[in-house]
């Protein structure tokens, strides 16, 4: 096997990895999978379209990609410091910063989805 195949699969070992580690450890990655779920459902129930699908799909993936990069911050952040520190804080609060942005971009998507199904 060449050199660049065993790299790609080592790459998407790692990336399993790292997915299964983030699903099995991080509590902020268990509940936005647990909203992605409940969102899934009620997606099946109220029949959406492709379309809505598609926002649907992307507005999940991009909450629990956003919120897996504020783990990794947070993670890095500790590491270098583990005591507190108001700068490392100040970090960690940006980095979370960009998920509350993620998951107000996924609930207007929702409310654009969702809302015309239950009036």
């Amino acid at each position: 096997m060449s050199n660049f195949i065993l790299g790609r699969i080592k790459s998407i070992y790692f990336a399993l990895k790292g997915f299964f580690w983030l699903i099995r450890n991080e509590n902020s990655i268990i509940t936005q999978s647990i909203f992605a779920l409940g969102f899934t459902i009620l997606g099946f129930y109220l029949e959406i379209n492709r379309m809505e699908w598609a926002l649907q799909i992307l507005a999940i993936g991009f909450v629990l990609a956003i919120e897996s990069l504020n783990t990794a911050v947070e993670k890095v952040c500790d590491f270098i410091h583990p005591d507190y520190n108001g700068k490392i804080g100040l970090i960690k609060d940006i980095s979370s910063g960009a998920v509350a942005f993620a998951v107000f971009t996924a609930i207007l998507i929702a409310c654009l989805i969702y809302i015309p199904y239950l009036l």
